[in-house]
């Protein structure tokens, strides 16, 4: 059996997840990554996706929309600009999120906003696509 570790799951609005766990998949910034007991410590931004948890046989996945991870060998402790169990997705706010990028992405101003309206764009439809 693989050894537990301390995973808290925060959102402006709540303590989402504080519990021993076997393994989080992250959707960090630089690519997606699993962490696991006695991981190297590390801080990564979160880019918006979902969060996989593993803990006794059973997996629960948490829609993000962007953050940072704070990753040490006992811990990980995840803070999100925005949290919510994939089974409470607002499909109506994530549908709005994407028009609100589009339009983003029309409205840039020059070429690096308009690649980061773009990126953030591709990140919140691969987020769409994962959760159907």
């Amino acid at each position: 059996m693989a050894q537990s570790f301390k995973f808290e799951l925060v959102s402006p609005e709540r303590l989402l997840v504080s519990e021993e766990v076997e393994a989080v998949v992250i959707p960090g910034t630089e690519g997606e990554m699993t962490v696991m007991a006695s991981h190297a410590p590390v801080m990564t931004g979160i880019k918006p996706g979902v969060i996989r948890v593993s803990r006794g046989g059973s997996q629960e996945r948490y829609v993000v929309f962007g953050g940072f991870a704070d990753i040490l060998p006992e811990s990980c402790t995840v803070l999100a600009e925005s949290a919510v169990h994939v089974d409470d997705i607002d499909r109506d706010d994530l549908a709005r999120r994407i028009q609100e990028a589009r339009e983003d992405v029309a409205d840039a101003k020059d070429d690096e906003a308009r690649t980061r309206a773009e990126d953030y764009l591709a990140q919140l439809t691969t987020l769409e696509s994962a959760i159907q």
